[in-house]
């Protein structure tokens, strides 16, 4: 497991294991996020598979699948809001950590300079700098 903070309410991870809820849980996390799909992976790591560990852990968890061609407005609207109803830290995973901190990034558009933005999913490893542009012009469009 290698959880990655973006900030202190916001971390991503490539894909966990059931086993490892546990120790989710012991790292302060309260909510999971699923961002792969069930296609990417072994019925082991289906969501449904990961529900069952997550919740026996006593960690809130939600699905919410993104491919590129998915990641929409209203799926980064989606992803922001499970993270503002989380009573405490998130723990958001799918493949790498790549398109969790791509959500994060763009629903924080308008919200933080771009710079700082790249800059915190820098830190936790993700280069993300080809995405200025649209951040850029998602703030304008929130102007």
């Amino acid at each position: 497991m290698d959880i990655r903070p973006i900030t202190d309410r916001y971390a991503v991870s490539p894909q966990i294991d059931p086993e490892d809820a546990d120790a989710i849980k012991a790292a302060g996390i309260t909510t999971v996020i699923c961002n792969r799909p069930d296609m990417e992976v072994p019925p082991s790591h289906h969501s449904d598979a990961m529900r069952v560990a997550i919740e026996a852990a006593g960690l809130r968890f939600e699905v919410l699948p993104i491919t590129h061609p998915t990641m929409t407005p209203d799926r980064v609207a989606a992803q922001a809001a499970i993270v503002a109803a989380s009573d405490g830290p998130v723990l958001a995973y799918c493949a790498s950590g790549t398109r969790c901190s791509i959500l994060w990034a763009l629903s924080q558009a308008g919200q933080q300079d771009p710079d700082a933005i790249l800059g915190a999913v820098a830190r936790a490893g993700y280069d993300l700098w080809a995405l200025r542009p649209t951040l850029e012009a998602a703030a304008a469009a929130q102007r």
